[in-house]
């Protein structure tokens, strides 16, 4: 059975990402996919729900940056091998 969490700070940013503002871009799938993890485990190894991580994938939010650092410890990589900021120019 799968736990439904609707995260506040997912809509705020949402909505901050539909105006053009600034936003990290990530390589979460890519270095899931090195290490062969579901969206799932990469969730329980962090501790946020699926969601969370779909929604980083997507670039739908910028995470905390303790979780741009568990995210990061999870895949085994540096932090700024998986989050780059990008300011966007609109």
């Amino acid at each position: 059975m799968y736990k439904i969490y609707y995260n506040r700070e997912i809509s705020f940013y949402n909505k901050r990402a539909k105006k053009g503002g600034n936003m990290l871009k990530n390589r979460i799938l890519i270095g899931r996919a090195e290490k062969k993890w579901t969206q799932q485990q990469l969730a329980d190894a962090v501790g946020v729900s699926r969601q969370t991580i779909v929604a980083l994938e997507q670039n739908k939010y910028n995470p905390s940056l303790v979780l741009a650092f568990k995210i990061a410890a999870a895949l085994e990589k540096e932090i700024t091998n998986i989050f780059e900021y990008r300011e966007d120019s609109c």
